[in-house]
């Protein structure tokens, strides 16, 4: 079992910067690809950006490419989401997501762990 705790939301200004966080539980971090995901209201959930086992793959989607950066620290348990020249469409709860596989993935139901998320608030 792995239990996810996402942290770092806020509010923050257009073009501005932010980093998200996502802590887990347990001792199979470092054999699980990570990914984070998002949920703007009204929208269905979708990809972000993921990070294999090692950190030493990682995807993006296209609306973020260039612009968020997805690491992860296997020795504290953490997969971090760094988050430049936000926009207003950026705005969302963020998910991580651990998966029971050590290589990325870009589908939900490729996860299995999900954590309770944290709102990201980017105004104009």
């Amino acid at each position: 079992q792995v239990h996810l705790v996402e942290s770092g939301g806020g509010l923050v200004q257009a073009g501005g910067s932010l980093s998200v966080s996502c802590a887990a539980s347990g001792r199979t971090f470092s054999s699980r690809a990570m990914g984070w995901f998002r949920q703007a209201p009204g929208k269905e959930r979708e990809f972000v950006a993921a990070i294999s086992r090692s950190g030493g793959s990682t995807s993006y989607a296209d609306s973020v490419k260039g612009r968020f950066t997805i690491s992860r620290d296997n020795a504290k348990n953490t997969v971090y989401l760094q988050m430049n020249s936000l926009k207003p469409e950026d705005t969302a709860v963020y998910y991580c997501a651990a998966r029971s596989a050590p290589n990325w993935g870009v589908r939900e139901y490729e996860y299995d762990y999900w954590g309770q998320g944290t709102q990201v608030t980017v105004s104009s």
